[in-house]
């Protein structure tokens, strides 16, 4: 059987293994559909199969070796090239897309050769022409992957520049005020109180940025794990979010034992990052709130806030980095929209063993629900 047939007679069983394969691929395949998971692979499989039943002549294979591959209509992406902006936007590293292509090209070839009762020049020509092939779906992904980093790499640095503009001018104005002869003793405090909130919200970022960085190097999450009282751990988070959002305000009930080995600096900046979330985005007239509930291997809190429903299409995604909520009109309430608040938040709680989850509705709100283990070995 040749290569081509095989591949096209055994698609479903070369898509079910991609599928598999592309599950183990996590945080990102974790919360992914088997749809998602299989992305455009029938695609490519199917463009493989085309591409090595074709005529090819020793200059266009020296240019597909080269990836300067001949392209029929440059204005229709390959299944290949929307694959890799697919994975970008999906959270997969470079790397795991990597790995996928490696993956599809050992499965084709364990499914087909033992078919193969002899080997023949046709069969050496199938083995490189699928090999070429392979390499080039490779190269479109990478190409697109790259180009959207590229992309949100610059959209992240504007965006941070923006963000940071605010604070860095209220310490700006502050700093003029309190050097003038002219700033009345009874203004030093409210002036004060506007500098600890600008550097709150400078700190979340760089918080947040220092935990993005470790996540895209792949060195993961750090967590020191100690016995620590999550009661304790969120009250001094309620104190940060209300001295960022001193309009908000957080209606708390925390109840039973809620002691475990978490590391509690961790989530400290987990419980801070939900509940700035909150207050960012929920109705100015009703409060965020918490509420926590502790069973023998466990401890869950949920963090609620009555803003807009937030769409389906939306919580698919909200906890990628660099993901920003539209904000509502005129409103005027700081804000912390790198886009990775969430984010980190879920790597934090994927550190301890323990997982977060998001629902919304008009009914009930939008509420963020956390589930750690008390006792766990973390990473």
């Amino acid at each position: 059987m040749t290569l081509t047939a095989f591949i096209t007679d055994h698609m479903d069983t070369i898509l079910s293994e991609w599928e598999a394969f592309a599950g183990t691929l996590e945080p990102a395949a974790s919360q992914m559909t088997a749809l998602a998971l299989r992305d455009h692979a029938k695609g490519i499989l199917q463009a493989i199969a085309l591409d090595i039943a074709t005529r090819q002549n020793p200059a266009e294979q020296l240019e597909k070796s080269q990836g300067r591959a001949p392209d029929d209509d440059a204005t229709v992406a390959s299944a290949a090239s929307i694959h890799g902006a697919l994975r970008h936007d999906s959270n997969f590293s470079l790397i795991q897309l990597s790995a996928e292509f490696r993956a599809l090209r050992a499965t084709v070839l364990r499914l087909w050769l033992p078919q193969v009762s002899a080997m023949s020049a046709s069969t050496t020509n199938d083995m490189v022409r699928f090999n070429e092939a392979i390499d080039q779906a490779l190269a479109e992904s990478v190409v697109t992957y790259s180009a959207r980093a590229d992309h949100t790499r610059e959209l992240f640095l504007a965006v941070l520049g923006h963000d940071l503009r605010a604070p860095l001018s209220t310490l700006s104005m502050a700093g003029q005020l309190l050097t003038s002869e002219q700033t009345p003793p009874a203004k030093v405090g409210p002036i004060g109180l506007r500098i600890e909130r600008a550097s709150r919200l400078m700190t979340l970022m760089v918080d947040d940025l220092i935990g993005y960085t470790r996540t895209q190097l792949g060195a993961g999450m750090p967590t020191i794990p100690g016995a620590a009282d999550v009661r304790e751990i969120f009250h001094a988070a309620v104190e940060d979010a209300s001295a960022t959002h001193p309009g908000s305000r957080f209606d708390v009930d925390l109840t039973g034992d809620l002691t475990g080995v978490f590391d509690a600096v961790r989530l400290h900046q987990l419980y801070t990052n939900l509940l700035v979330n909150a207050a960012q985005y929920g109705g100015k007239d009703t409060p965020v709130t918490v509420r926590a509930r502790a069973d023998d291997d466990a401890v869950t809190i949920e963090v609620n806030n009555r803003g807009e429903t937030i769409p389906p299409a939306s919580l698919q995604s909200i906890f990628r980095p660099l993901i920003q909520l539209p904000a509502e009109s005129g409103d005027d309430r700081p804000r912390t929209s790198l886009g990775l608040g969430l984010f980190i938040a879920r790597e934090i709680a994927i550190a301890h063993g323990g997982s977060i989850v998001v629902s919304s509705s008009d009914a009930s709100g939008t509420t963020f629900t956390v589930r750690l283990p008390r006792s766990q070995q973390v990473n």
